[in-house]
């Protein structure tokens, strides 16, 4: 995490693309969508999408927004802006990335080829990769996917479909929980020669698991033959992708080297991106530390996410001259949720009463105000930015979803969904104190000689846990606010590596993190909010929720036949969740805060639903030589 602005945990490159097919099986309507009938019980495509529509037809030379024309050569180096699975923003010392096991570098994705790649102006849209084209039976059985005879590994030995099948059921059987989970509706992969590999499904599998396995690493067999998948490990993995592991020291920083005669390079998903010659991840265990690296052009790209940094230190030298440039980025994908999340796996946070009175006691004006200089609005949505969010009471079709479920969840999910307070800004607003002490009354939390105890005697005492200081400045005002309802709370800060061991085992009672969703959710929520994932080591449902409610409406998201239905689905969802008090909201904005040394060149279109970077930026040799930069 960093600052007031948490790196997200990434919708990975294999987990941002999970989508589904779904598709009508008359002809007229897949013509419409750009898909063609190949059987009579089949139907032939490009590229994959959640309810069949794609912008590209299949004869498409490149995105719209990448300059096809743009030159290879430099580095592009940077602090990562997120993490994928076991992943750590601090540091490493693996680079097996798809596993439980060990903390892997950031950016171990692009050394892989997947079997379809995302577009970044749809919102789940994907189209051809090492899979040249997929047939898909009209029942959504099964997947054919049809592997491009080019597609080889590092090694230049040949990609081929037995490697497809190898990948996936390995990742099935031993991935990291979040894939694992992801794929219970993924029955398994098979080869029968080197050119096709048929995934299979089960009848009423989740929407977008066909896209989760289109957007999946594919591993050599032949390597792991003689290697184990599911160790930690800092051997270099062999891969397919537009880059390979270059030099690294482990926890400091890794470089991934452009493969110049890769043979992905001009397909239409490829062309104008994987520019540099080298993309490289820095690694800082402190931010001020990691701002000064920037400054002294120790590395190219930061993105900024502590206020305080972006209002007050972009004023060196570099800024002024022009050698260094900033920028605001729109950012038009679902901010998500980022906030303190309780872990009601402990029985001390098992009234929601008690878990409103922590929301009650932030102040978050004060915090804008004094120490993010305004620079956020408060999120109050699992899918804020978005039009998933829920708003004002319910609609008819978000009552028909919710109604079997009265009487079994919060009176309030029928009526305005949960809206955390807004304080006076003092930074002790007596009004929300009192009342947060009135619901710790009603929760049968009483004051015992100073301190606020439990129904049964015990005191309440809470640990906050983040792994850097950065972020300390925005508990202590809280914490003060909880030691005047007579909650003895402390911050407690740990390395990051174990920060995610603690993490893993959810061994905390309440932490940050920020969750990001795609514009399409849908089995991954299963890994945010499921009874499933409450139990499963690992998963991202920190809070520990399980609600039969709640798996009831991810089951229908899920299923979702059009997109108007999957929106209706998830505003229900929201005002369930929000109902829950799972969470202390914190804040968002709908951009990103960039500065970059003068030395790249990028196009004028920012895909819509990505950042875009390092992907379709490029080196300019001109500026960098007036800036006396080599490469």
């Amino acid at each position: 995490m960093a600052g007031d602005d948490v790196r997200p945990v990434a919708r990975p490159a294999a987990v941002t693309r999970r989508r589904a097919l779904t598709l009508a099986a008359s002809a007229a309507a897949a013509a419409g969508s750009g898909f063609h009938i190949a059987r009579a019980d089949e139907i032939e495509s490009h590229g994959l999408s959640a309810f069949g529509d794609l912008a590209y037809p299949a004869d498409f030379g490149h995105f719209s927004y990448v300059n096809p024309q743009a030159p290879k050569g430099g580095v592009f180096s940077q602090i990562g802006p997120n993490r994928q699975f076991n992943q750590n923003f601090l540091t490493f010392n693996s680079l097996n990335s798809y596993i439980l096991k060990g903390d892997a570098a950031q950016g171990m994705e692009l050394t892989f080829a997947t079997l379809m790649a995302r577009s970044g102006d749809e919102p789940d849209a994907m189209y051809g990769f090492a899979a040249a084209k997929v047939r898909r039976s009209v029942d959504g059985v099964s997947y054919r996917f049809y592997i491009r005879p080019a597609a080889t590994f590092h090694d230049g030995t040949r990609l081929t479909a037995h490697d497809v099948a190898f990948s996936l059921n390995i990742l099935k059987e031993k991935g990291h929980p979040l894939i694992t989970q992801s794929l219970r509706d993924f029955v398994g992969a098979k080869a029968d020669d080197d050119v096709s590999v048929v995934a299979t499904f089960a009848p009423k599998r989740a929407r977008d698991v066909p896209l989760l396995v289109a957007g999946l690493p594919i591993f050599s067999r032949a390597y792991y033959s003689t290697h184990p998948f599911d160790e930690s490990t800092l051997e270099i993995p062999l891969g397919s992708g537009a880059y390979k592991v270059g030099r690294f020291d482990a926890g400091r920083y890794i470089e991934f080297e452009r493969v110049k005669d890769w043979w992905g390079a001009e397909l239409p998903v490829s062309r104008g991106q994987n520019n540099f010659d080298i993309v490289r991840f820095e690694y800082y265990r402190d931010r001020d530390v990691g701002f000064e690296g920037f400054t002294a052009g120790n590395y190219l790209f930061r993105e900024e996410f502590t206020s305080r940094t972006w209002a007050t230190r972009y004023d060196f030298p570099a800024i002024e001259d022009g050698r260094v440039k900033k920028d605001v980025l729109p950012d038009d994908t679902p901010s998500g949720a980022q906030g303190w999340f309780i872990n009601t796996r402990r029985a001390k946070f098992a009234d929601p009463r008690l878990r409103e009175a922590l929301c009650d006691a932030f102040d978050f004006e004060w915090t804008n105000k004094t120490i993010m200089y305004s620079s956020y609005d408060r999120t109050v949505s699992v899918f804020q930015n978005s039009d998933m969010m829920a708003n004002g009471v319910p609609s008819a079709d978000e009552l028909k979803l919710l109604e079997p479920f009265r009487g079994r969840v919060p009176d309030e999910v029928f009526g305005e969904p949960y809206l955390p307070p807004v304080s006076d800004g003092s930074g002790q607003d007596r009004t929300l104190l009192r009342k947060a002490s009135n619901l710790l009354k009603d929760a049968g939390c009483a004051i015992e000689n100073g301190k606020r105890v439990l129904p049964n005697g015990e005191a309440i005492s809470i640990e906050f846990l983040i792994d850097e200081p950065t972020f300390e400045p925005h508990h202590m005002p809280f914490i003060k606010n909880l030691g005047t309802l007579g909650i003895d709370a402390s911050l407690r800060i740990v390395d990051p590596v174990q920060y995610r061991a603690r993490r893993d085992d959810f061994d905390f009672d309440i932490t940050v993190d920020r969750f990001s969703f795609s514009s399409t959710p849908g089995d991954s929520l299963r890994s945010f909010f499921s009874s499933q994932a409450a139990a499963l080591k690992g998963s991202n449902n920190l809070a520990g929720i399980a609600d039969p409610a709640v798996d009831a409406l991810i089951d229908v998201i899920i299923a979702a036949p059009t997109r108007p239905a999957l929106v209706t689905a998830c505003r229900a969802l929201d005002r369930v969740l929000r109902a829950g008090r799972y969470w202390i909201p914190h804040w968002y904005k709908a951009s990103h805060w960039i500065a970059y040394w003068d030395v790249f060149g990028r196009p004028p279109e920012q895909p819509r639903y990505l950042r875009g970077i390092p992907e379709t930026w490029w080196y300019d040799r001109v500026k960098a030589a007036k800036l006396g930069r080599a490469g």
